[in-house]
């Protein structure tokens, strides 16, 4: 199948293959069709245009293997079109990958990037490995870090491996690490915090965590890794659950909130930190250990960037 790369093409055929075995067709059709809007899916889909072999079909037919899906001719108004990634950010992306194979993408994203379009955002870095890599047809982000946290992101170019590692971090096949620079002295004896999160939209759209009974419960592992006086800790988190802001949420809960949190931050500290060109916010998945399909294991590190070094090099001054 060839994505459109003009605001027309024609008939397609398409083979489904056993993975997509019992997906939705709606689900099916919006990622094979990159850069088609969901209503023109939808549209298609309601007035029985899309045939599933030679039939008509209703969007919620769950597809099964071997069958054949016409797609009819779309044109597509200029303005559907996905605007082309900046090629400077394409060359930064491209630079930042770690780690690539046949089935899985690893990158060391930079601070200030979005994972994905929306929130009045044309593109982020899945949008921008769609036009790097055109041939790998099934590019879907594993998991996601905040648009100001930088660090290990993972890419999965095939279904197999993208439903593997769902699996694998619904269990504990995926070990993730963070560094964060907090406020304060953080407690040695201060290994774990437990604390249930449940989200809140706020009426501006922004989404908001807080630490609430009623929420979903979360856990952080904390190893202090380096302190600089009473003022600022480094430390090591280990998110057991994957809760939304969930290691900014907890440090903030814990008294020791990150430096350049905007959302859940300590301005006075943050404000200190930027005076020493500290200028982000000071989290980073930094250390990601894999349990690869084939039972091998997959390490990697991500170093932090210049902005951050330097920081804690005015720190440790």
């Amino acid at each position: 199948m060839t994505t459109p790369s003009s605001p027309t093409f024609g008939v397609q055929l398409l083979e489904v293959a056993p993975e997509y075995a019992g997906q939705r067709i709606d689900n099916f059709l919006r990622t094979q069709l990159k850069g088609v809007p969901k209503t023109l899916i939808y549209r298609i889909l309601r007035k029985g245009e899309v045939r599933v072999n030679k039939g008509r079909i209703k969007p919620e037919y769950k597809l099964q293997s071997g069958d054949i899906v016409r797609v009819p001719p779309l044109r597509l108004a200029e303005r559907d079109e996905v605007p082309p990634v900046a090629q400077g950010l394409l060359e930064r992306l491209e630079a930042a990958i770690v780690y690539e194979d046949k089935a899985l993408i690893v990158l060391n994203k930079p601070a200030g990037i979005a994972v994905h379009g929306g929130s009045g955002l044309s593109f982020g870095v899945i949008e921008a490995f769609r036009q790097l890599r055109p041939d790998a047809k099934d590019l879907e982000l594993v998991h996601r870090l905040d648009r100001d946290t930088s660090g290990l992101l993972m890419i999965a170019k095939k279904r197999s491996m993208l439903r593997h590692l769902h699996e694998a971090l619904r269990g504990d096949g995926v070990d993730k690490r963070y560094l964060a620079l907090v406020r304060g002295s953080w407690p040695t004896s201060k290994k774990k915090v437990s604390a249930p999160l449940m989200k809140n939209n706020l009426r501006s759209g922004e989404r908001m965590v807080e630490v609430n009974a009623e929420g979903k419960d979360a856990l952080t592992e904390f190893r202090v890794v380096r302190r600089f006086g009473e003022f600022a800790t480094l430390v090591e988190a280990s998110p057991i659950t994957g809760r939304t802001h969930q290691i900014r949420v907890h440090a903030k809960h814990a008294g020791h909130s990150i430096a350049g949190d905007p959302k859940y931050g300590d301005e006075e500290f943050t404000r200190e930190i930027r005076e020493l060109g500290g200028r982000r916010l000071f989290l980073h998945a930094y250390a990601l250990t894999i349990q690869l399909p084939d039972g091998g294991e997959l390490k990697l590190e991500a170093p932090v960037d210049e902005v951050w070094q330097k920081t804690l090099e005015r720190l440790g001054a």
